[in-house]
């Protein structure tokens, strides 16, 4: 990452980023314009985050169609329910979080992991970053991606806290795409990294003002996009190189139109009475 007093306006001057900027805020705009928002806005965010959490939950392996999300109430279940269970809570948890990630956001991603991994504080390895020796658990992940010593991760954690509290002129996108982005590189928690990094991200999304709603969800492009471009773009950010970040911001980007796409559809089927 540069070096400058701004990093993360510095990654918005890179070549391209600032195309998909501008699609993205096209895209909001557009969707927070559609007249269904002015009446009935809960109603296309509570579906934007019922298809947000099943969109990540496809990411973290359990891909169950929407319907099926929708009507099961029983997630405790080892494997793919666990998983739909814990996106399930952290869309309803993260909206909750905004004003203690402005104070600190290193205290909201444990609180993200906990929610995730639907523990209690002081059970082992939930709630924080990972120790040394201790193994993770991200099985989408593989295993050409580097995994950083937790001495490492600390650091890097600190430095993603401190970049965040001390605020930037970098559009929303781009601050988005470097938390969620340093979070799958680093995979800070024993488990469910995946999953925190994107709620992480929902939570700059909707903090920073571009998607105050919450009507946007970037998950439902990740998880249409696939997840084999979306681990070849997070290579290129963890490859560290301008290239590399750029690819990364485009694909979160696309994701997000994406998401804002799935949130038009809902407003015109609420619009014919469909939904």
């Amino acid at each position: 990452m540069s070096t400058s007093a701004d990093p993360l306006a510095a990654l918005a001057a890179l070549p391209g980023v600032a195309e998909s900027v501008n699609a993205v805020r096209n895209a909001v705009d557009r969707v927070y314009g559609h007249r269904v928002m002015r009446r009935r806005s809960n109603e296309v965010t509570s579906e934007a985050a019922l298809r947000g959490a099943r969109g990540s939950a496809t990411l973290a392996g359990a891909d169950w169609a929407l319907e099926e999300v929708r009507r099961r109430t029983d997630f405790g279940a080892e494997g793919e329910p666990r998983t739909v269970g814990a996106a399930l809570r952290l869309t309803a948890e993260a909206g909750q979080l905004l004003s203690i990630w402005r104070q600190s956001p290193l205290r909201v991603l444990a609180r993200l992991h906990l929610v995730a991994a639907g523990g209690a504080e002081g059970d082992e390895g939930v709630g924080r970053p990972r120790q040394s020796g201790e193994p993770v658990d991200e099985p989408l992940i593989g295993s050409d991606l580097r995994l950083p010593d937790a001495e490492e991760v600390a650091g890097r954690l600190d430095g993603l806290a401190r970049l965040l509290l001390a605020g930037s002129e970098a559009p929303a996108l781009v601050t988005a795409a470097v938390v969620h982005g340093e979070l799958l590189a680093l995979r800070p928690f024993v488990s469910r990294n995946g999953l925190v990094a994107r709620a992480a991200e929902r939570i700059v999304l909707v903090g920073s003002g571009l998607d105050p709603k919450s009507i946007c969800p970037a998950e439902v492009g990740y998880a249409e996009l696939g997840v084999a471009p979306y681990m070849a773009a997070l290579e290129g950010y963890a490859s560290g190189t301008p290239e590399g970040m750029a690819v990364w911001i485009a694909h979160c980007g696309r994701a997000v139109e994406l998401g804002v796409r799935e949130s038009t559809a809902v407003c015109e089927a609420l619009q014919r009475g469909a939904a």
